[in-house]
């Protein structure tokens, strides 16, 4: 945006717009996208999901995986 301009500060969109712009030319497009990752929130809950998808798993499971993929290489 032009420093001329008015801008809108509280307009969330106008104010996003600018931060990624600002982030992107400091940081480059790859360094904005790990600045703006340290503030995603998620979805879900981790704890549960993990116990549900580690609720089978054994420690001989996964040697025999490993073992397995060795193999089929």
């Amino acid at each position: 945006m032009n420093g001329n301009l008015t801008v809108d500060y509280k307009n969330p969109v106008v104010v996003r717009k600018m931060g990624i712009n600002a982030l992107t030319k400091e940081l480059g497009p790859v360094g904005m996208a790990y600045f703006m990752q340290q503030f995603d929130r998620g979805e879900g809950d981790y704890t549960k999901e993990r116990e549900l998808l580690l609720a089978d798993l054994t420690m001989d499971k996964i040697v025999n995986e490993i073992y397995a993929m060795r193999k089929n290489k």
